[in-house]
Formats: C-alpha cells, structure tokens, sequence
C-alpha cells in the first residue's frame, strides 16, 4: 500500500528554496520511497525533530509516520538541517 505524503508549511517553504534540479530529484525519489518508506528511512537518536529521515544525496527530509501518511517536517542540506530545527 502506498503512503500519502504531508507537508508541513514549514517544510513547503523549504522545498520552495530549493532549486529546480533539486527539487525534481527530491520528488522522483521520494515516490520511490512511497512503498516502503522505513525500509529507506533512518530512525533518528533526537526525536524532538522527528522520528526519521531520508537522505537524498546532500539533503535530508526530517518526518513521521501516521498510519500510513509519511508527514514531512523539514527538508535541507545536509551541513544545516539539524541546526535549523527549531
């Protein structure tokens, strides 16, 4: 079964900053995950953040799992992503 995706508004303003080849390797990936997302997925030690991650190259897409929504927290760069959670 696949799974819905949901975005916060917090992480619709991060994909909006993204440039266009970015956020088409973003999307072509993230359908990928759709299936089976925890089978690519990174539980994460701060759960404050989120539950888990994805790792698409330099960028990380922060989320958690609700029945069968993936709800996107944050999306950025590797190097400032964890900083920039709050």
């Amino acid at each position: 079964m696949k799974y819905e995706f949901v975005y916060t508004d917090v992480a619709f303003k991060d994909i909006r900053k993204l440039d266009v080849a970015t956020k088409q390797r973003i999307k072509k990936t993230l359908e990928c995950y759709q299936n089976n997302p925890l089978h690519y997925a990174r539980k994460l030690t701060n759960i404050e953040c989120g539950e888990y991650r994805f790792r698409i190259g330099n960028y990380r897409i922060i989320f958690d799992l609700d029945g069968y929504k993936i709800i996107i927290l944050r999306v950025g760069h590797r190097k400032n992503i964890y900083q920039n959670l709050n």
